[in-house]
């Protein structure tokens, strides 16, 4: 099933709830939807954070005892299980 898009613009839902009405395909409307107020990344910052997340968990495991490890597997795994509704 797809997933509908929500839109807080009040002229888009009435346009579209006419549309509905009037039997027309909904959503297509030449009022324009705005999506998204975040601003752009900063490019550098991305490839920074990229840079360390890339080794993060490999220096990690590294440092990490094999009990430890195992124990840190066993409770992702118990965690699985309970959110999959077992």
């Amino acid at each position: 099933m797809k997933k509908r898009q929500s839109f807080n613009d009040p002229k888009a839902i009435a346009h579209d709830m006419l549309q509905a009405i009037a039997g027309e395909p909904v959503g297509t409307t030449s009022v324009k939807r705005e999506t998204s107020n975040t601003p752009t990344k900063n490019p550098a910052a991305v490839a920074l954070g990229r840079l360390g997340g890339l080794k993060g968990g490999k220096a990690r495991a590294a440092k990490l005892s094999a009990t430890k490890r195992t124990r840190i597997a066993k409770q992702a795994a118990q965690s699985r299980w309970r959110k999959n509704g077992a």
